[in-house]
């Protein structure tokens, strides 16, 4: 008769989820460049096209050289992050509000003639010419081949500068990600000394988000 082993079962890694929101003190900070990557954190790539290369769906919205088109932010979108002080991995997110306030202080602030190459260096010849927000199902970035929730933020570039062009067309750089300054909502509510209902719509909302996805 056989003995059967008792096999222990994995405990489940919990991660920190924070929701990232823009600090009053620092609103002129919030997107303060959009930077060409090899890996987008948003985990979406960028489509691009030109007279090189048409793709199917891009070439009958716009045939113009060097452009692409990206979402730049995704509300509620969880975002991988590591923090090297406590050596712990976590989540953020942004929230539809944020994401909008964040596209519009963007354009306010002319920093849409602001890019850099991999976070690193500032790089010329990189200009955001279209940013608008995904609003019902006949939005046009369907027309670029995204099927993203209502309240993401596009933006569609002009790249004119040949290296940068050239990394994108070998598939080097597959997307973009912002560049900004975001406070932690949950310490920016504590010392403001939010009420326990709003604490718990708060959390509620990251219930509610998850669930739907």
């Amino acid at each position: 008769m056989g003995v059967k082993k008792k096999t222990k079962k994995k405990k489940k890694k919990h991660y920190r989820i924070t929701e990232l929101v823009i600090s009053d003190d620092n609103a002129e900070l919030a997107i303060d460049a959009i930077s060409l990557v090899t890996e987008p954190a948003i985990e979406q790539d960028f489509v691009f096209f030109g007279k090189e290369k048409n793709n199917l769906t891009l070439a009958k919205v716009d045939e113009e050289k060097r452009m692409l088109v990206s979402p730049a932010l995704i509300p509620y979108k969880q975002i991988f992050r590591y923090d090297a002080n406590t050596d712990q991995n976590y989540y953020v997110y942004f929230s539809a509000d944020t994401v909008r306030r964040a596209s519009e202080l963007y354009l306010r602030h002319n920093n849409h003639h602001k890019a850099t190459y991999q976070h690193e260096s500032r790089i010329r010849g990189v200009l955001t010419v279209e940013s608008w927000i995904k609003e019902g199902e006949q939005d046009k970035s369907k027309l670029y081949g995204y099927d993203l929730p209502d309240g993401t933020w596009f933006v569609k570039m002009k790249i004119d500068n040949d290296e940068m062009w050239s990394r994108i067309k070998d598939g080097e750089l597959k997307g973009i990600s912002i560049e900004g300054y975001f406070v932690d909502k949950m310490e920016t509510l504590g010392e403001a000394k939010i009420s326990n209902e709003e604490l718990l719509s708060s959390f509620l909302e990251i219930l509610t988000e998850n669930q739907i996805k």
